[in-house]
């Protein structure tokens, strides 16, 4: 058995990679199987993911576009509702950011609408593989007459602090237990992915052959109280592990307590970071998640002056 103290880490490394290397290593951690990551294969990872209909793994990566348009085609692309989208008139036209997800499922919905042909158009050039089965370029008529531009980080950072904050959006992966993550996820706008008991089998040599589980905050290490949680946390795993000699992983796992570590991807724009941290970080907020919500809010306020 394995104890670890919460922890947390923001995707700045990710922020700077392509795409698809950035679907791929948020899409392993589900199965752990980020040593499976090499030079090549991010892409047939994604491309195995979009073929199946993964569309989760599909909002780990987002892209801002600057579109410049007419009043007639910004109505007509706001009255597809598009989802998915955070989308604001910018500049003489429109600036979005949407999910890979968001894009390819408009452009299913909308094929005929001008600025998501040519969005999705400009990305599907650039990105194929991302579009495959999704994106034919016999499709429609794109009409060219769009000025599609990508917005790079540093030129959304740059934007005014109420475009800041619905743009630029932040992953980061929280090392907690169940009970803090069953909690995250209530929070609508987010996009998650979160390590896979069901998958996991925590008896394999990548996982120690052991349980990894989160120190409570509630107990003093060497109390009554702490022993009599440890010694629970003991049996559980003793028991899992017997289990896994006849049953699944998804049979096994039914054991398993709240106390479980998991590694979950947080992944929303800061202004719903900075709700989250209203909420989570509140003096009536669950004591676990304030644990984690605290240190997390001051490193983001330290790194964005919107906070």
């Amino acid at each position: 058995m394995k104890i670890l103290e919460p922890s947390f880490e923001i995707q700045d490394d990710l922020d700077q990679k392509s795409l698809v290397v950035r679907l791929e290593a948020c899409g392993r951690i589900c199965y752990k199987s980020e040593e499976l990551i090499s030079e090549d294969s991010a892409m047939p990872f994604v491309r195995k993911v979009a073929g199946h209909g993964h569309n989760s793994v599909l909002e780990m990566a987002v892209v801002t576009l600057k579109v410049k348009c007419s009043r007639s085609e910004i109505d007509a692309f706001l009255a597809c509702q598009p989802k998915y989208f955070v989308v604001d008139e910018y500049d003489g036209g429109l600036l979005l950011t949407a999910s890979i997800r968001g894009f390819r499922e408009i452009y299913q919905r909308f094929p005929d609408n001008t600025v998501v042909t040519e969005t999705v158009g400009f990305l599907a050039d650039r990105h194929p593989y991302l579009f495959e089965g999704i994106w034919k370029t016999s499709d429609g008529e794109r009409r060219g007459s769009l000025e599609v531009e990508k917005m790079p980080l540093t030129a959304v950072e740059a934007l005014p602090d109420r475009l800041l904050l619905r743009h630029r959006f932040v992953g980061v992966t929280l090392y907690v237990n169940r009970a803090v993550t069953h909690e995250i996820v209530r929070h609508r706008p987010c996009s998650y992915l979160q390590e896979s008991q069901r998958y996991c089998r925590y008896s394999q040599d990548k996982f120690d052959n052991q349980v990894t589980f989160i120190k409570p905050m509630f107990y003093e290490e060497g109390s009554a109280e702490y022993d009599l949680w440890k010694k629970a946390m003991e049996e559980t795993e003793a028991i899992y592990l017997k289990l896994l000699e006849t049953s699944t992983p998804q049979a096994a796992r039914t054991v398993l307590p709240n106390s479980c570590k998991t590694e979950i991807i947080v992944y929303c724009n800061l202004e719903e970071w900075k709700h989250i941290f209203t909420l989570r970080t509140h003096k009536t907020a669950e004591p676990s998640m304030r644990e984690i919500m605290i240190p997390l809010a001051e490193e983001l306020a330290s790194r964005y002056r919107v906070f």
